[in-house]
């Protein structure tokens, strides 16, 4: 497995919800490279708000921030 993918899937143990501070957050992937998740969800269980990833880029930031 790729280091920089290692290094993403690590970065999950630390990462918290925006909105409820709920960790930790669940990983979906729906397109991956050798280096990096490209497709997919960070989701989370407590408020059930899933986070976009795309093009490599999660956006983190509140539903009502992101016009949801």
């Amino acid at each position: 497995m790729n280091r920089v993918f290692e290094m993403k899937k690590k970065l999950m143990d630390i990462l918290a919800c925006p909105v409820c501070k709920h960790h930790p957050l669940e990983l979906n992937v729906t397109k991956e490279d050798a280096k990096e998740v490209l497709e997919g969800t960070i989701r989370c269980e407590k408020c059930n708000v899933d986070y976009p990833i795309e093009e490599g880029i999660p956006n983190m930031l509140p539903p009502e921030s992101r016009g949801q």
